[in-house]
Formats: C-alpha cells, sequence, structure tokens
C-alpha cells in the first residue's frame, strides 16, 4: 500500500495535469482568486525587458563606454535564444540594455495569457544571459546575477506596430548619439562627467554631430549600424553545408558527402526599420500576424 502511495504522490509532483485531475479538496476555490490576463485577440503583443540597474552593474562589470561589443552581442544571444525557444515570436528589437519581442496577432501561446508570456520571457532571457556571460567576457568574472523586468504592450494594427519599433529605433539614435559626444568629452577632453553634461545641455543633434566632427574628427555616419540602429532579430531559411557519412549506391564503404540542408534560424541585422525598405523587404513578418 505504502509503495502505490508513493507512486502516486510521484506522478502528481511531475506532472500538472495529473496533479489538477487528481487534486480535488476543499481549498480549492482559491483559484477564484486568479485574475483573468488573457490578452485581447488578434493584437501583436509586444513584450520588452529592460535591465535592472544596468548603469551600476556596467561599471562594476567595467563595460567600456559609450558601448561594449561584448555586452551588445551577449544581449543578441540571449534574444536569439529565447526567439529559439518561444517560436511565436514574429521578430525582435534590441539596444543598449532593452529588447522587445513581438509575438504573432494570432498566437495562442498559453491562452494568450499576459503573465505567461512575461515571465516565460524574462526568465529565459535572464538564465541565457548568466549562462552565456562567460562566451563574451571570458576575462571577466560575473560578480552578481542581473536583473530584468518586463512589460507587456498589446497593439491592434500593423500600423502601430511598426511605429512602436520606429519609437524604440528612434530612441536608440537619439540615446547613442548623446552617449558617443559625452563619452568622448570625458575620455578625450578631460571634462568630468558634470562637466560633459552642462556642455552638452540644450544641444540638437547637429549640434552634438558638429561637436563630434570639429573636435574629434569623428563622422557620427560611420560609427557602426549596431550602435546607431540597434539589432533586428528575423527568422530566415538558411542553407547549411554539412559533410556526413554515407554509403553510397554500389559501394561497400562509406565515403563523407556533402549535403545541402534548409534550417531556419534566428538572423540579426542591422538596419532602418522605420522606413518602408525593410517592410518591404520581409512582408512575412507582417503577413504572419494577418
Amino acid at each position: 500500500m505504502l509503495g502505490r502511495w508513493r507512486a502516486v504522490s510521484a506522478i502528481s509532483a511531475g506532472s500538472g495535469r495529473w496533479a489538477g485531475c487528481m487534486a480535488k479538496s476543499k481549498f480549492e476555490y482559491v483559484r477564484d482568486f486568479e485574475a483573468d490576463d488573457t490578452c485581447l485577440p488578434n493584437c501583436w503583443i509586444v513584450v520588452r525587458l529592460d535591465g535592472r540597474n544596468f548603469h551600476r552593474f556596467s561599471e562594476q562589470h567595467e563595460f567600456k563606454k559609450p558601448n561594449d561589443d561584448r555586452a551588445l552581442h551577449l544581449m543578441t544571444k540571449c534574444a536569439q535564444t529565447v526567439m529559439q525557444e518561444l517560436e511565436d515570436i514574429a521578430l525582435a528589437y534590441g539596444q543598449s540594455d532593452e529588447y522587445s519581442f513581438v509575438f504573432k496577432k494570432k498566437s495562442k501561446w498559453f491562452k494568450r495569457r499576459a503573465s505567461k508570456f512575461v515571465t516565460h520571457v524574462v526568465s529565459q532571457f535572464a538564465s541565457s544571459y548568466v549562462f552565456y556571460w562567460k562566451d563574451y567576457f571570458k576575462d571577466q568574472q560575473l560578480l552578481y546575477p542581473p536583473g530584468f523586468d518586463g512589460r507587456i504592450v498589446l497593439y491592434p494594427s500593423n500600423q502601430n506596430l511598426k511605429d512602436y519599433l520606429s519609437w524604440r529605433q528612434a530612441d536608440c539614435h537619439i540615446n547613442n548619439l548623446y552617449n558617443t559626444v559625452f563619452w568622448m568629452l570625458v575620455q578625450r577632453s578631460g571634462l568630468t562627467p558634470g562637466q560633459a553634461q552642462d556642455r552638452l545641455q540644450g544641444t540638437l543633434a547637429g549640434d552634438k554631430n558638429e561637436i563630434l566632427f570639429s573636435e574629434f574628427n569623428i563622422n557620427y555616419n560611420n560609427e557602426p549600424l549596431m550602435y546607431r540602429k540597434g539589432t533586428v532579430l528575423i527568422w530566415q531559411k538558411i542553407n547549411e553545408v554539412m559533410t556526413k557519412k554515407m554509403k553510397l549506391p554500389k559501394e561497400g564503404e562509406e565515403k563523407e558527402v556533402e549535403v545541402t540542408r534548409t534550417r531556419t534560424k534566428v538572423v540579426p541585422l542591422h538596419c532602418d526599420i522605420i522606413g518602408d525598405q525593410f517592410w518591404e523587404e520581409y512582408p512575412e513578418i507582417l503577413a504572419e500576424g494577418s
């Protein structure tokens, strides 16, 4: 009898489905307190995550200023991992310490529960950040686990979604232009952070470009696109050539043969998404949600 009880308990502990069928008690009424957080149908679901206290995190882990390629590539790797695990994501856009994940309008994933979308994205991203840290920061020890927060927003139309992504890319440009000038003033002109901030107060984009060019001989338009435009992640079909051992007809021995296979992978792009060219080049992104 004891052995049977243990077997039933193991099934209940290991499977929510079995536990749900078997666990009937007077305490079940507490489930009625759970709020309905189902996302509206026929809307793009955007989950945006941001690093928590990443200014302090970047300082303590000695990130390079104004941009650290290691940190940016690590963020992209984590976002790729999220997309590969949650295949209902149509595309993602990232810059600095944030990433936005766009789920298809018709997604039925987890019955469109908002809490599931946010928690799965943030937890997968955060765990990937710790897991892949050593691949990008080989000489820098991870001093403490990073934190990320997430939010969910629904956009009913394709234009709403495009405007949201345009807003994030415009934010990337504004912040990166400011940071580029700011750190040049600090690192190369010897200004204190406070003095650099005072120097840039009230300046427009043209003023900042002029400072970069006249004082540091930097044409901002020649800065890497990853810094100026951020990173877009999309699904693309890629032909991969691999070597495989095969027995050819009428030959007894195995031979190495090159085989081409088509796989769908998450590919990073550094391009403009505010204009129409990107959407004309990849019309399937919006079509998947229609």
